[in-house]
Formats: structure tokens, sequence, C-alpha cells
């Protein structure tokens, strides 16, 4: 029985453990999408046993890395506003959210699966991505810096529409300039 069965809260050592093999993954299957288990787990330096014990599966592994890199790329809109003008702040935030889909590629397979199976939901998902684009536009907006009739959603469909056409591998000046336009699209 885990934790949350019980009710009690996981011990000190359980959660760096699963932390370490969050932090772990992330980083093996940005390179590698099919990294074995026991490899990320002597890289946490745990055992397999503490990783079945966390994740009885590889799609719980890789649903939990894609939880923890989506609450890094959606938290990361208001560090990013809090520390540039929203115009720098949303490009930025586009390189932040490139990143994050590009490491996805890595996971392909496994997301697929988790996303047939309903253990990620798509549309709560581009609804966090779109969140966070709003409220950069809207800090834009109020600044007069970008355009107060952008919509958050028709952006996240612009962003999606240059990552989903660039192939594994390709040119990431291509990317960048490709995310220039779309900032430049949302400027006065």
């Amino acid at each position: 029985m885990s934790s949350s069965e019980t009710g009690r809260a996981a011990r000190a050592d359980a959660r760096r453990n699963r932390e370490k093999l969050v932090e772990v993954a992330r980083a093996a299957f940005a390179t590698d999408g099919s990294v074995a288990l026991e490899t990320i787990a002597r890289a946490a330096g745990v055992g397999i046993g503490t990783l079945y014990r966390h994740f009885p599966t590889r799609e719980a592994l890789v649903e939990a890395v894609y939880a923890a890199e989506l609450d890094d790329v959606t938290a990361s809109a208001s560090a990013l506003l809090a520390q540039h003008p929203p115009a720098v702040a949303l490009r930025a935030w586009m390189d932040r959210y490139a990143a994050f889909f590009a490491t996805k590629r890595g996971m392909a397979d496994a997301l697929r699966v988790n996303l047939a199976s309903g253990r990620i939901a798509t549309p709560a998902t581009r609804a966090r991505i779109t969140a966070a684009i709003g409220a950069i536009l809207e800090a834009g907006a109020r600044a007069g810096t970008l355009r107060p009739d952008a919509d958050p959603e028709d952006v996240t469909f612009l962003l999606l529409g240059v990552f989903l056409s660039a192939p594994a591998g390709h040119d990431p000046e291509r990317t960048r300039r490709l995310l220039d336009l779309v900032a430049d699209a949302v400027r006065p």
C-alpha cells in the first residue's frame, strides 16, 4: 500500500528517491527514450525494486516525468514575467516550451501509450500551456508591448505547428527563426 493510499505522508527518503528517479529519468529520456529502467535506477543510486515501488511500469515513470516537465514549463511563465518585460518573457518562454517539446520526442512511444490510455490528458495539457501564454499576453497587453487581441489559444496552435512540423534532428536555428516570427505576430 502506498503512502497516498494509507493517508500518511511519504517518508523523506522515499520522497528523495522518487524525486531523484524523476530527475534522472528526465535527463535520460531527453536523449534516449528507450533507456533501460535498470540504468535509470542505477544512475539514481537506488535499486530496481525501489524504482518499481514508485513507478510500477515504464509508462508510470514517463507520466511522472511528463508531469514534472509540464509543471516546470507552465510555472516558468510567471518567473519569466517577474524577471523580464512581457515581450522578452514571451520569447524566453517559447524557448523553454520548445525545449519541453523536444524532450518529449525521446519519450514519444511511451507518451503515445499514456495518451491513448487517458493517463495524460491532451486537452488538460493544452489548457495549462494556453493559460501560461495567456498570462504573458495579458501582461504584455497591459504594458502595450503585446497585442491586446492576441488569443492565447491561437498562439498555442501556432507553437504546436512549429514544433510538430519540424522533423526529429532538424536545425534548431530554423525553430528559433520560426519562434521569432510567432513572437513578432503578437507585437503591436
